[in-house]
């Protein structure tokens, strides 16, 4: 069967998928209708978000990615006034203007080295 997610810079290197964070897990949510894939879409624009692309994928296709990426998916059917959260999360996972790889780079931490953590150190010790 056809259904419709929302992507972020669709067909480009630095593509995201919309999802939504349900008690810790992000939820990729799959519309059977375009409308109202486009519809949500839509809202999501109007809470700042970036302008999403709902985009045609054979729901296998979609339910393969979310096992291999650990995410859940659901089917939105036809008809359904989904609606998007009212509160966002502050920090996305994707990066609208993120170079293919630099997200990755990002989000671990930089190793210090013996003397940063001297320095560190005494700057807190500094503070007692």
């Amino acid at each position: 069967m056809r259904v419709f997610v929302l992507l972020f810079n669709a067909r480009t290197e630095n593509e995201g998928i919309h999802t939504l964070k349900v008690n810790g897990d992000n939820v990729v949510l799959m519309f059977e209708s375009e409308d109202d894939a486009l519809r949500y879409g839509l809202m999501l624009e109007a809470q700042d978000f970036a302008s999403p692309t709902a985009e045609a994928f054979d729901q296998k296709e979609i339910e393969e990615f979310c096992q291999g990426a650990g995410y859940e998916c659901k089917l939105v059917p036809a008809g359904t006034l989904a609606i998007p959260p009212e509160t966002n999360v502050d920090q996305t996972d994707w990066q609208p203007e993120a170079k293919p790889g630099q997200a990755a780079q990002a989000s671990q931490p930089k190793e210090l080295s013996e003397a940063e953590l001297d320095q560190i150190r005494r700057k807190l010790e500094g503070l007692l």
